[in-house]
Protein backbone atom coordinates (compact mmCIF):
# COMPACT_ATOMS: atom_id res chain seq x y z
CA UNK A 1 0.00 0.00 0.00
CA UNK A 2 1.48 3.45 -0.68
CA UNK A 3 0.43 6.59 0.43
CA UNK A 4 1.17 9.89 -1.36
CA UNK A 5 1.44 13.51 -0.05
CA UNK A 6 0.30 16.11 -2.15
CA UNK A 7 2.80 18.61 -0.39
CA UNK A 8 5.68 16.44 -0.59
CA UNK A 9 5.35 14.86 -3.83
CA UNK A 10 6.30 11.91 -1.44
CA UNK A 11 5.46 7.68 -2.30
CA UNK A 12 5.68 6.17 0.88
CA UNK A 13 5.46 2.19 0.72
CA UNK A 14 4.96 0.33 3.77
CA UNK A 15 5.82 -0.89 6.32
CA UNK A 16 6.84 2.43 8.28
CA UNK A 17 7.96 3.25 11.11
CA UNK A 18 5.96 6.48 12.13
CA UNK A 19 6.29 8.92 14.72
CA UNK A 20 3.70 11.86 15.49
CA UNK A 21 5.52 15.22 16.21
CA UNK A 22 5.48 19.02 16.49
CA UNK A 23 7.47 21.66 13.88
CA UNK A 24 9.40 23.12 16.41
CA UNK A 25 12.16 24.90 14.40
CA UNK A 26 12.43 25.86 10.43
CA UNK A 27 15.40 27.11 9.22
CA UNK A 28 16.21 27.34 5.13
CA UNK A 29 17.79 23.62 4.70
CA UNK A 30 16.31 21.97 7.79
CA UNK A 31 13.14 21.92 10.04
CA UNK A 32 13.03 20.66 13.39
CA UNK A 33 10.48 18.34 15.41
CA UNK A 34 9.67 17.40 18.69
CA UNK A 35 8.30 13.95 18.76
CA UNK A 36 5.90 12.71 21.07
CA UNK A 37 5.38 9.64 22.51
CA UNK A 38 4.32 6.64 19.75
CA UNK A 39 1.83 3.66 20.25
CA UNK A 40 4.08 2.05 16.95
CA UNK A 41 6.67 2.16 19.11
CA UNK A 42 5.24 -1.61 21.00
CA UNK A 43 5.14 -3.48 18.09
CA UNK A 44 8.99 -2.52 16.98
CA UNK A 45 11.70 -5.30 17.04
CA UNK A 46 14.20 -2.44 17.57
CA UNK A 47 12.39 -0.35 20.10
CA UNK A 48 14.79 -1.63 22.50
CA UNK A 49 18.07 -0.27 20.76
CA UNK A 50 16.00 2.59 19.21
CA UNK A 51 15.86 5.09 22.21
CA UNK A 52 12.77 7.55 20.63
CA UNK A 53 10.59 5.31 22.37
CA UNK A 54 11.77 5.76 25.76
CA UNK A 55 11.31 9.69 25.87
CA UNK A 56 9.13 12.46 24.80
CA UNK A 57 11.87 15.33 24.47
CA UNK A 58 13.22 13.90 21.54
CA UNK A 59 13.69 16.20 18.57
CA UNK A 60 14.95 15.30 14.78
CA UNK A 61 16.25 17.13 11.88
CA UNK A 62 14.51 16.49 8.47
CA UNK A 63 15.49 18.30 5.10
CA UNK A 64 13.26 21.14 4.76
CA UNK A 65 12.27 20.29 1.25
CA UNK A 66 8.41 21.36 0.51
CA UNK A 67 9.03 24.85 2.22
CA UNK A 68 5.10 24.18 3.41
CA UNK A 69 5.54 23.24 7.16
CA UNK A 70 4.80 26.36 9.83
CA UNK A 71 5.94 26.15 13.19
CA UNK A 72 3.60 24.56 16.19
CA UNK A 73 2.32 22.57 13.22
CA UNK A 74 1.13 18.62 13.99
CA UNK A 75 3.33 16.35 11.60
CA UNK A 76 3.72 12.51 10.95
CA UNK A 77 7.32 11.46 10.82
CA UNK A 78 8.08 8.60 8.39
CA UNK A 79 11.06 5.99 8.41
CA UNK A 80 11.08 2.87 6.34
CA UNK A 81 11.45 -0.49 9.17
CA UNK A 82 14.09 -1.77 7.46
CA UNK A 83 16.19 1.75 7.33
CA UNK A 84 15.59 1.72 11.28
CA UNK A 85 17.46 -1.67 11.73
CA UNK A 86 19.96 -0.51 9.60
CA UNK A 87 20.34 2.24 12.06
CA UNK A 88 20.20 0.27 15.13
CA UNK A 89 23.16 -1.98 12.79
CA UNK A 90 25.68 0.74 12.29
CA UNK A 91 25.40 2.55 15.75
CA UNK A 92 25.34 -0.65 18.26
CA UNK A 93 25.91 -4.02 16.55
CA UNK A 94 28.74 -3.02 14.27
CA UNK A 95 30.58 -1.33 17.11
CA UNK A 96 30.07 -4.07 19.36
CA UNK A 97 31.30 -6.75 16.44
CA UNK A 98 34.25 -4.39 15.76
CA UNK A 99 35.05 -4.10 19.70
CA UNK A 100 34.73 -8.24 20.17
CA UNK A 101 36.99 -8.81 16.81
CA UNK A 102 39.73 -6.24 18.01
CA UNK A 103 39.65 -8.12 21.86
CA UNK A 104 40.10 -11.26 20.57
CA UNK A 105 43.34 -10.16 18.14
CA UNK A 106 44.73 -8.22 20.20
CA UNK A 107 44.81 -10.93 22.87
CA UNK A 108 47.06 -12.76 20.94
CA UNK A 109 49.92 -10.03 21.07
CA UNK A 110 48.70 -8.11 24.21
CA UNK A 111 48.44 -8.81 27.37
CA UNK A 112 44.67 -9.13 28.47
CA UNK A 113 44.67 -5.61 29.98
CA UNK A 114 46.29 -3.92 27.14
CA UNK A 115 43.62 -5.71 24.48
CA UNK A 116 41.28 -4.45 26.40
CA UNK A 117 41.88 -1.36 26.16
CA UNK A 118 42.78 -1.39 22.40
CA UNK A 119 39.80 -2.92 22.21
CA UNK A 120 37.42 0.07 24.28
CA UNK A 121 39.99 2.64 22.15
CA UNK A 122 38.45 1.71 18.87
CA UNK A 123 35.00 2.59 19.56
CA UNK A 124 36.98 6.28 19.76
CA UNK A 125 38.17 6.62 15.96
CA UNK A 126 34.41 4.54 15.36
CA UNK A 127 32.11 6.72 16.64
CA UNK A 128 34.74 9.53 15.28
CA UNK A 129 34.30 8.54 11.87
CA UNK A 130 30.50 8.27 12.08
CA UNK A 131 30.16 11.59 12.75
CA UNK A 132 32.76 12.33 9.89
CA UNK A 133 30.23 10.48 7.69
CA UNK A 134 27.16 12.20 9.19
CA UNK A 135 26.26 14.08 5.85
CA UNK A 136 26.58 10.41 3.99
CA UNK A 137 24.06 9.11 6.44
CA UNK A 138 21.72 11.72 6.03
CA UNK A 139 21.04 11.11 2.74
CA UNK A 140 21.28 7.35 3.25
CA UNK A 141 18.48 7.71 6.02
CA UNK A 142 15.54 9.88 4.81
CA UNK A 143 13.11 10.50 6.38
CA UNK A 144 9.31 11.87 5.42
CA UNK A 145 7.12 14.58 6.31
CA UNK A 146 3.65 14.31 6.70
CA UNK A 147 1.12 16.78 7.73
CA UNK A 148 -1.48 15.70 9.50
CA UNK A 149 -5.11 15.86 8.76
Amino acid sequence: MKKSNSNNNLEISEPAVRHEGIVTKISQETITISLKGNINCEGCKAKSACGVSESNDKEIEVVNSSKTFRLNENVEVLLQKNLGLKAVFWAYVFPFILMVTVLLIASLFFAEWQAGLLALAILVPYYFSLHYLNTFFKKKFKLSILKMA
